[in-house]
């Protein structure tokens, strides 16, 4: 098993007692602003996940339909993902190309597997009753926009004001840190 960072480590020893409690097929749903580490806490998680069964990770960034898609994926993520899970049929998500800005290919889910989703727009309302686990990851403005550019580089300076009024919005809205079962802050990188 991989070594986690000393503060990743922090982040995920809370995260880890909730799972303990949640159950062998869990679903977790980890949201937060934009560069907040949302990533980086999911990939740790995986790598360090208690049980047998390893998660499936899906990653919101690979379904907003672009800049201004923070509703229609929150829409996608409860359509084709959550709730025919919850029902008990088959799940899937469908990637968007970034380079030809259209919809792309469809990935199933399997039923069977603990699933975890990150990305903002995880914690609306309507996803409460369809998740076990839900954590609300949050960080410094300046750390947060730092991250992101570093990460997105000068593709996403261009949009971060417009993804910020969509946040900003989804935020009013839905107050998704109200609905973390784990609220976790992030220091440092």
């Amino acid at each position: 098993m991989p070594e986690a960072s000393p503060n990743i480590n922090s982040l995920l020893a809370p995260l880890l007692r909730a799972l303990a409690a949640a159950g062998p097929n869990p679903v977790v749903l980890i949201d937060g602003p934009s560069g907040a580490g949302k990533s980086t806490l999911a990939d740790a998680l995986v790598a360090h996940w208690p049980g047998a069964n390893t998660p499936q990770l899906v990653r919101m960034d690979d379904i907003y339909p672009g800049w201004d898609g923070l509703d229609a994926a929150v829409e996608h993520l409860h359509r084709c993902i959550l709730h025919p899970r919850y029902s008990g049929s088959p799940a899937a998500w469908q990637r968007y190309d970034w380079a030809v800005n259209e919809p792309a290919e469809w990935h199933p889910l399997h039923a069977a597997r603990p699933l975890i989703v990150e990305g903002c727009g995880t914690l609306a309302a309507r996803h409460e009753a369809l998740s076990d686990v839900r954590v609300w990851l949050a960080a410094d403005d300046e750390l947060r926009k730092r991250r992101a550019l570093g990460r997105d580089g000068e593709a996403f300076r261009s949009h971060w004001d417009q993804w910020q009024q969509e946040w900003a919005s989804y935020l009013s809205r839905e107050t998704p840190e109200i609905r973390a079962t784990v609220r976790l802050q992030a220091t440092r990188d």
